[in-house]
Parts: structure tokens; C-alpha cells; sequence
């Protein structure tokens, strides 16, 4: 991949501003190596300290496929140390494989996401308290490109408009987009009620005094996007997504929920239905809504079937069923956080009874 050098600057410097002494945990597989010894070089040059952990896709499965039933439930206290302790967590998305866990039971899946949900838990907390500094952010792998129907080349060029490297000064840029976003929340923020309206989708959602957060970048990368946390009981109506929802692997094709005071009552699928409903069965908060999101990065224009670019492509909204970021106000808590996107091109958006997007833009008038 091109630009590397670039790419970790703005990881280190724009995104998570380490420092000198901060402890640094890197993610990622061999396949990102080139990008994790950038990263590693610019760590050190600041004074901080990096420890790296390498994910394998294989050694997952083998994990879900032949752990007995106390393992799947166990929680290493030394995961837990490292959680609560680091001050950077800089994670390379970089798989080998993207359904390493197809085969796998969902019970078995479901068991593993109960134990560690205090993981999450951890991590929300954290992030709402800002003692820690994160991002996610990808490297092109073969798998991640053959997922998305591309070429490795044509991945490669995909992941490096997305995230701005080919402006001169990448950092500058997603300052730029940074403003923009700006303004949305600022008008989102004086919204009680929001109106969704679309292709099979009519859906009301209440967020007055809820946070709206500008993801600039700065926990992931891409970043585009704004969100908040709704009222846990508020939602009502019906939204379908044409787009698939993919949760570790899983593919759910053609999902439609059915909300009634904020709580899932019906949920269906075109393939992978299963899987969904084992899902909204994993804890009482798997079955609401953690998250609503608009996607704004128009840099981003296709469907890639990973979720760090989907949830940020222009003209779309996003619905997360479970966990809320604390720090939007959101009181829902659950072991999953499973976004699901939605395209709403064609679609409008009214806050509270005014028309303020319409087919995957802004109204002027409004911003």
C-alpha cells in the first residue's frame, strides 16, 4: 500500500495523539506488517510504549470450534489488566479471512459474547471517561478485497481514497470534513424527534438531549459519520436494510425489524434468520437500539460488506442494535453492538416534522 508513512502519522498523530509514555497496544495480523512497523517507528519517535498483539483468523476458529464449555465462558484476568490499563489502543483491521467463524454453532458464539461482555463494558466506560485513546483503522488485505468484489489493486485505491491519502496533507482534510460534520450535529442536537421514511422503512426515534459525536477520524478510520445513543424506549415503527448485516462473519441478508417502545418485537430475514434471532436473544439489551448514525464520507460510494467503510458511506443512516457509547447519553447495555446500514438515497429524513435530508444529503437550508 502507498503512503504508508503518511497513513501512520495520522494514525498516531491526528487520531490518537499518543504521547511520550503512553502505553500502546497495535491489533492487527502478519498481513499488516508493513503498516504496523510504520506505526511502531512513530510510536517510539514520540517516547511512548507499544506492545503489539498479532490476530490470526485460523487460531480464532480454533478457539470457538474446540474450547470446552468453562473456556467459552472464561474471562483472562490478564485481558482484563491490559483493557483497564493501556492508554492507546490502535487497531489494525486486517483480516486473512472474513468468515472464519461460518461453520461455527451460534450458541457458541452467543456464550463467548455473554462472557466478555465486560469488555465492552470496560471500553464504553473508558471512552466515556477519556482515559482512552482509540481508533480502528484498516489495512487491504486480499480477503478484505475479495470480499468487497474488487481486485487487490482496486482495493488498495478504494482504502486510500477513503481514507483522504491522497490529499497532500491528509491531516488538514479530515480537519475539513471534521467542520462539516460540525454543523450537522449542531443542528441535530436542537432535534427531539427524528422521522425516517424510505423503502419499506417508516420509523420514529426520539433523541432530545442525547449527544451527538462527530466521528471525524478520530476513533475510526475512515471516519463520516455522526451518531447518537436514542431513548431506549422510544423507537417505534419499521425500517428494513437492503444492505446485508454482518456480525463476525455472519451474513444476514434482507433483516426488517419491528420496533415497538424501543424494543425489537419482530424480527425476519431473507437468509440467515437464525443467526438474528439468537442474536436479539444473547442479553435483554440486544433486542434496542445502541446507536443511529448518518453516514457522510462521500469518498466512500460503495457497498464493501465491512462495516468500518458501510456505516460511513454518503447517503446512508445506520441503526447499532445494542450497546450505546456512553458518552452520547445512551443507557443500553449489551455484549454486542451490531450495526446495520441502510440506504437512503432515495429516502427522507424529518426533524421533528421538518424536512431536513432528503435522497443521502443535508438540506442547505438546515446546515
Amino acid at each position: 500500500m502507498k503512503d504508508l508513512d503518511k497513513y501512520a502519522k495520522l494514525v498516531v498523530d491526528y487520531c490518537t495523539s499518543v504521547k511520550k509514555f503512553d502505553e500502546v497496544l497495535i491489533l492487527g495480523s502478519l498481513e499488516a506488517m508493513p503498516l504496523i512497523r510504520e506505526l511502531w517507528k512513530e510510536v517510539v519517535m514520540r517516547g511512548a510504549y507499544p506492545r503489539l498483539t498479532i490476530a490470526d483468523d485460523m487460531l480464532s476458529e480454533i478457539f470457538y470450534r474446540y474450547a470446552p464449555q468453562e473456556l467459552l465462558e472464561y474471562v483472562s484476568p490478564i485481558d482484563k489488566f491490559i483493557a483497564e490499563k493501556i492508554t492507546v489502543r490502535i487497531n489494525i483491521l486486517s483480516p486473512q479471512h472474513t468468515k472464519p467463524l461460518i461453520s461455527i454453532d451460534p450458541e457458541r458464539v452467543r456464550v463467548r459474547s455473554k462472557a466478555t461482555k465486560i469488555f465492552t463494558e470496560i471500553f464504553m466506560k473508558r471512552d466515556a471517561a477519556g482515559d482512552l485513546r482509540w481508533v480502528v483503522a484498516p489495512y487491504p488485505t486480499n480477503a478484505l478485497a475479495q470480499e468487497a468484489g474488487m481486485s487487490p489493486i482496486e482495493f488498495e485505491d478504494f482504502v486510500h481514497k477513503a481514507l483522504k491519502l491522497y490529499e497532500a496533507d491528509p491531516v488538514s482534510a479530515w480537519v475539513a470534513q471534521a467542520k462539516k460534520q460540525e454543523k450537522i450535529v449542531a443542528l441535530l442536537s436542537k432535534v427531539d424527534e427524528l422521522h425516517i421514511v424510505s423503502d419499506n422503512t417508516d420509523l420514529v426515534v426520539k433523541v432530545g438531549g442525547r449527544v451527538w459525536i462527530n466521528d471525524d477520524g478520530k476513533n475510526n478510520m475512515p471516519g463520516g459519520e455522526v451518531f447518537t445513543a436514542p431513548h431506549e424506549d422510544s423507537i417505534d415503527g419499521f425500517i428494513t436494510f437492503e444492505y446485508p448485516a454482518i456480525y463476525r462473519g455472519y451474513e444476514v441478508e434482507g433483516v426488517k425489524l419491528v420496533f415497538k417502545r424501543g424494543e425489537v418485537v419482530e424480527a425476519t430475514a431473507a437468509k440467515g434468520e437464525e443467526f438474528l434471532k439468537k442474536m436479539l436473544a444473547v442479553d435483554e439489551g440486544a433486542r434496542r437500539v445502541g446507536e443511529i448514525a448518518f453516514g457522510l464520507n462521500y469518498d466512500i460510494t460503495r457497498f464493501t460488506k465491512e462495516i468500518l467503510f458501510d456505516e460511513k458511506i454518503g447517503g446512508t443512516i445506520h441503526v447499532a442494535l445494542g450497546a450505546a457509547y456512553l458518552k452520547t447519553g445512551g443507557r443500553n447495555t449489551s455484549s454486542i453492538h451490531w450495526d446495520m446500514v441502510k440506504d437512503m438515497r432515495r429516502g427522507r429524513v424529518y426533524a421533528d416534522k421538518d424536512l431536513i435530508y432528503e435522497n443521502g444529503h443535508f438540506i442547505k437550508d438546515f446546515t
